[in-house]
């Protein structure tokens, strides 16, 4: 039963998203189309490294304070941009 299911939902699926992804893997013809696409290439080629793009020194600024302000807030050690990590420990089972 559960896999007379799934061999009819994951055509559906897999057919649903190759059909949305469709447009991204064609060639541009529309000018506003290709402009875009370009400028979308443009600024993954500047964001590379996962710094801001077209930083200024102000824009900088305000997003130092402002991660200041959290850590301050949240009264976080460390760099308050790091995904934190987790130690679990197994719980002690008497017998």
């Amino acid at each position: 039963m559960l896999f007379q299911q799934l061999t009819v939902s994951v055509p559906k699926i897999v057919k649903r998203n190759i059909g949305i992804l469709a447009p991204a893997f064609q060639e541009a013809k529309d000018p506003i189309q290709k402009l875009f696409l370009d400028k979308i290439r443009e600024y993954k080629a500047k964001s590379s490294g996962g710094k801001l793009v077209d930083v200024t020194p102000e824009i900088e600024k305000e997003r130092q304070a402002e991660l200041d302000r959290v850590k301050k807030q949240f009264n976080i050690k460390g760099d308050p941009t790091e995904f934190p990590k987790f130690k679990f420990q197994e719980p002690v089972v008497e017998q």
